[in-house]
């Protein structure tokens, strides 16, 4: 089904459907630009949705249209929710081929992929990419599948437990008033919170997270941490790749200890990539796995979005589906 879709994209008789969060961060100032450059693209179908319940209808119309390219202009949370309803409605096989335009707050997805730039200038190289018929490149990327029994299973890129969780769900509130977004945004709150555990804050929203860490069937782990986090990108907020297991597989895995040596040089080395130098006996670990189970009560996100895991049911369970294809359509401009 995939080849056929390229083949229609190639020959110029694709269907290609717009979904638009017009609330998303970087996109509300932009509007009028951006929609002027989606109608680019002549006799797509374009959709505007800002609630899970209308992401969900229009994937549906996008399904039932048979669209051969799906384009999400929007942010983490947006291209979360298309894929958390793709994977429930039907397998990855039937999907349209996706895209993802960086329009939100935080857009670690996009970034990833190599995506990057202003919005519209990205949707004007997709559309001269879609008219002249060339094809951009296709990457893949596995998905996260979060599921716990009793709930309905989650998907997105990436999960966060801890300090990290609680950075997020605090970004939800007042301090988005100010109307800074991007990784600017992200970094504020980021720093607020780890200055916060630097300075011996334990309680409230710097609380750590007590679990188990479970692999393969076998608790390897268990204890009190400051945060935990998985994905299955390779790059995250400001390009840190805070990773180094070497095991080939495509969820990767990390965690820091509340009791842990040496934090402030520590934390550097993890954010400038030379984790591999840290070890797990002063409360650094990170490796690659197919699957992960936690046993823990505590909210936790995916891509943004806030849930609470439950451990009288059953451990929580992360791992690594896929993988799928997303069209790169990459403008090359920098950022303003």
């Amino acid at each position: 089904m995939e080849q056929f879709r390229i083949d229609r994209l190639r020959a110029g008789s694709a269907t290609v459907g717009f979904l638009l969060n017009p609330l998303s961060g970087r996109i509300r100032k932009r509007r009028d630009t951006i929609r002027r450059e989606m109608a680019g693209i002549p006799d797509a179908i374009c959709r505007d949705a800002t609630s899970g319940p209308e992401i969900r209808a229009s994937v549906d119309a996008f399904v039932e249209a048979d669209a051969d390219l799906l384009v999400v202009v929007g942010g983490d949370g947006t291209v979360q929710a298309v894929l958390n309803h793709l994977f429930t409605i039907q397998p990855p096989a039937k999907w349209p081929i996706l895209t993802v335009i960086p329009g939100g707050t935080t857009n670690m997805t996009a970034l990833d992929l190599g995506i990057h730039g202003r919005p519209e200038d990205i949707l004007r190289k997709l559309s001269k990419c879609v008219l002249n018929r060339n094809l951009p490149a296709l990457l893949q990327r596995h998905v996260l599948c979060i599921e716990q029994t009793g709930t309905a299973k989650v998907y997105g890129m990436f999960f966060g437990i801890g300090l990290i969780a609680r950075a997020v769900i605090f970004s939800q509130g007042r301090i988005k008033q100010l109307g800074v977004t991007g990784e600017t945004y992200s970094a504020i709150i980021m720093l607020g919170y780890l200055a916060g555990a630097f300075m011996g804050r334990r309680q409230g929203a710097w609380a750590p997270v007590q679990m188990s860490v479970i692999e393969q069937g076998i608790e390897l782990h268990h204890g009190t941490y400051a945060f935990l986090f998985a994905s299955t990108l390779d790059r995250l907020l400001f390009g840190m790749r805070p990773y180094w297991g070497r095991e080939r597989e495509p969820l990767h895995v990390t965690f820091v200890r509340q009791q842990r040596k040496r934090p402030l040089r520590s934390l550097l080395q993890l954010l400038s990539g030379r984790g591999s130098v840290l070890k797990e006996q002063d409360g650094y670990y990170s490796s690659n796995t197919k699957t992960l189970e936690l046993l823990v009560d505590d909210e936790y996100v995916v891509d943004g979005e806030s849930y609470r895991a439950t451990s009288q049911v059953g451990p929580l369970r992360i791992s690594a589906v896929g993988p799928i294809s997303f069209l790169i359509a990459d403008s090359g401009n920098a950022d303003p």
